[in-house]
């Protein structure tokens, strides 16, 4: 039979076995947790990365100031919401844009924000999905004045005899006067007009060149009756050596 003494022994024996047990339940229960702890942030910043905004870039028509960008990799994510910072070059404080926080749309008007067209600015966008934020994307410096795309004029056409009358309208900034009335782009540069005239009965591709310079009424003669011509507008300025896009075609048959 066993003796008291192997009894104990063999108790203690036991003890120590589940004290070495416990132990090494301990340390792999604490192994786990940080493997976990790992692969939740491995996954959380995963997520960060891939709804980061993409391509933060400003836009500009006549000093209507836009930021674009486009989604992270997760572009499925459709409950991603985006939050938009601007500020001053030189400037440390970013300032929040009100109405585009929390948006989900891909473009926020930044038109008053940068009203000082002399100014350069920066933009930067913040996406988050499911309590995640990613970090910041930032665009490239934007300076109003060198940088908008100024409009093509709107043109009226008046039918005289053997003659085409033109009244040119520079395009409008968003800013306005004190009685209310939009500011024209002509105030901010020192705009030509450009103006091509297309005979349709000899070719309606080919445009000529009849006018450029700063006045707003234009007469073209010296036209032939019963043709059809249509004319198109450009604005042109020199310092920039910067044109816009065609106007809108007005085509006439002169009587």
């Amino acid at each position: 039979m066993p003796t008291r003494e192997m009894l104990f022994s063999h108790g203690a024996a036991l003890l120590r076995m589940r004290g070495i047990m416990l132990s090494f339940l301990c340390l792999l229960m604490h192994l786990l947790q940080e493997n976990i702890a790992t692969i939740l942030v491995l996954e959380n910043q995963d997520l960060q990365d891939s709804i980061k905004p993409q391509k933060v870039e400003f836009h500009s028509l006549n000093f209507n100031n836009t930021l674009h960008w486009q989604p992270g990799r997760a572009r499925d994510a459709r409950d991603t919401v985006y939050f938009v910072q601007y500020k001053v070059y030189g400037q440390s404080t970013w300032q929040n844009k009100a109405d585009c926080w929390g948006i989900q749309n891909y473009v926020c008007d930044l038109t008053s924000e940068t009203s000082d067209i002399q100014e350069p600015y920066y933009g930067r966008v913040k996406a988050a999905l499911a309590g995640i934020y990613s970090n910041w994307s930032l665009s490239c410096r934007f300076t109003p004045w060198r940088e908008t795309v100024i409009g093509p004029p709107t043109i009226a056409v008046v039918q005289s005899s053997k003659s085409i009358i033109l009244k040119l309208q520079a395009p409008r900034s968003p800013y306005k006067r004190k009685r209310g009335s939009k500011i024209p782009m002509t105030n901010y540069y020192d705009l030509l007009y450009q103006v091509f005239i297309i005979n349709n009965f000899l070719d309606k591709q080919h445009k000529v060149l009849v006018y450029e310079g700063k006045h707003k009424i234009i007469k073209i003669e010296d036209l032939r009756p019963g043709v059809s011509y249509c004319i198109m507008a450009k604005t042109y300025v020199p310092m920039l050596d910067r044109s816009s896009a065609y106007s809108s075609r007005q085509c006439i048959v002169l009587q």
